[in-house]
């Protein structure tokens, strides 16, 4: 076994309580791959911000387990080398069984998510309740969720969307133990996030998505309050970088994501962690097919992957000083 202290990551606690107390939400970054790191952590050094390295069961399945352990102490270390040592989390997303948990627990990973909210309450219930028993022998943390979330993203798909019901968090809360938790209040996952159908349009025709349920936030918050909430789904989808990737030859319709504003409002709340991936999938896809585009001899990955990363690594940036407001935080962890 490998504890995550070994690898010179911190659990997402203390980082939750900072967030709540000040406003804003911890990013949290999916990545698959050498340059979404890259991009992950020199963005969050230059803004000095914590992060949450997120891998789905998919994600890990690909990097391989074994690599990712090396591959979370060189993002330590990388940070280190760029000049400041930021807070690491590395987190399981959307684990999908108790056995994935726990040997995400045993390879180091310093937060695990159980998502048992596709099952019977009871089940979910039953679930959380047995991953939390297990990660805290090891002081690792656990997000449970209640509610479901649309859309498809890696292994996670669902066909609507269910709201959490506020009057089951408290329950919830006291047969797990669990330390975050992911609700459902609007958002969903994948970058067709709403039906243009469900829209309007302002006046120069762009559609406007429904606004998320911040009652239902409110309603959760007053059951609960200064608990740790989890924005799941929570991509804005980039207008300009739908339009470049249907410029350079592909097919993304009716993409349409959260508005960054909902985010910021969401961020002020208990939310104190908010998930981005599809955002970081488009940003990559766009630099590729742009630059294959215009450069059509050329066959060295690093000549596409680069300007892919640096892409990336600016999307963050924005993320983090416009959105999430994470921006120099870290420097509340010296």
């Amino acid at each position: 076994m490998v504890s995550y202290r070994d690898l010179d990551l911190v659990n997402s606690k203390k980082l939750f309580e900072k967030a709540i107390e000040g406003g804003y939400a911890i990013p949290a970054f999916n990545f698959n791959n050498l340059e979404q790191l890259q991009a992950i952590v020199s963005a969050c050094v230059e803004t000095k911000s914590p992060v949450i390295l997120q891998v789905s069961k998919g994600a890990r399945k690909y990097a391989n387990q074994t690599l990712l352990k090396h591959l979370a102490k060189g993002a330590v270390e990388y940070a280190e080398e760029l000049g400041y040592k930021i807070p690491i989390v590395l987190h399981l997303d959307h684990g999908d069984s108790v056995e994935t948990c726990k040997s995400c627990i045993d390879m180091g990973f310093s937060s695990v998510m159980i998502d048992g909210s596709h099952h019977p309450y009871e089940k979910n219930v039953e679930m959380t309740a047995e991953v939390v028993e297990y990660a805290h022998k090891y002081d690792v943390t656990v997000e449970g969720e209640l509610g479901v979330l649309s859309g498809i993203e890696d292994d996670v798909e669902a066909a609507k969307s269910v709201y959490t019901q506020p009057e089951e968090v408290e329950d919830f809360l006291n047969k797990t133990n669990v330390d975050s938790l992911a609700i459902s209040i609007g958002t969903s996952h994948g970058a067709n996030k709403f039906k243009p159908e469900q829209c309007t349009r302002d006046e120069s025709g762009i559609l406007i998505p429904p606004p998320l349920r911040f009652d239902i936030l409110e309603e959760i918050e007053k059951k609960i309050p200064g608990f740790p909430i989890v924005l799941h789904g929570a991509s804005s989808v980039p207008a300009d970088l739908v339009e470049t990737i249907n410029q350079y030859g592909g097919d993304l319709k009716d993409a349409i994501g959260v508005p960054e504003d909902q985010l910021r409002k969401a961020a002020k709340s208990a939310v104190c962690k908010i998930n981005i991936d599809s955002d970081g999938r488009l940003a990559v896809t766009a630099a590729v097919r742009k630059f294959l585009a215009e450069n059509p001899a050329v066959f060295d990955p690093r000549k596409y992957l680069g300007p892919a990363r640096d892409s990336l690594k600016d999307l963050y940036k924005r993320k983090i000083n416009n959105v999430l407001a994470s921006n120099e935080k870290a420097l509340e962890h010296q």
